[in-house]
């Protein structure tokens, strides 16, 4: 299902919607994983997901992980030249540095995820880790999740 078939289902919902950074609005192919100032933009992605942040009914965020502390100053410059539309405000970058390494990718956002206030809005992850998304439909019946695939086409 894409992405925009989606949104019309619940057009007269409110709707927030997490994006993963890495394979999903930036190239994680390109680099390692802690150079990101070499990330190459998905362009047809960022330019599908600027087109939809401007819909009234729909919050845009970014839920990502970094390995390191270091990793949140620069997703943060990758998205201020490349998506600015991602408001500061709604970027969740999380350091698994900040959990001594103890956590992983799919828990840090497993348990970002129970803390999203609901309000009444629909939730919509955006993730290309198969294992994160296992894990999300596992915990949570109210959650869309949508492969990144969806943005593509």
């Amino acid at each position: 299902m894409l992405i925009y078939d989606v949104l019309k289902q619940y057009e007269n919902e409110k709707i927030k919607i997490y994006v993963d950074m890495d394979g999903c609005i930036a190239d994680y192919e390109v680099g390692i994983p802690k150079d990101y100032d070499v990330k190459r933009p998905l362009i047809t992605n960022l330019s599908k997901l600027e087109k939809i942040n401007q819909m009234p009914n729909i919050q845009l965020y970014i839920l990502s992980v970094t390995r390191m502390n270091k990793g949140i100053e620069e997703k943060n410059k990758w998205l201020d030249q490349f998506a600015p539309f991602f408001k500061k405000e709604n970027r969740n970058i999380l350091s698994r540095e900040n959990y001594n390494f103890e956590k992983d990718s799919p828990t840090l956002k497993y348990e970002f995820i129970k803390k999203i206030k609901r309000d009444n809005s629909k939730i919509i992850i955006i993730d290309d880790d198969p294992e994160i998304l296992k894990r999300i439909r596992k915990g949570f019946d109210d959650v869309i999740l949508l492969k990144d695939t969806t943005l593509v086409v």
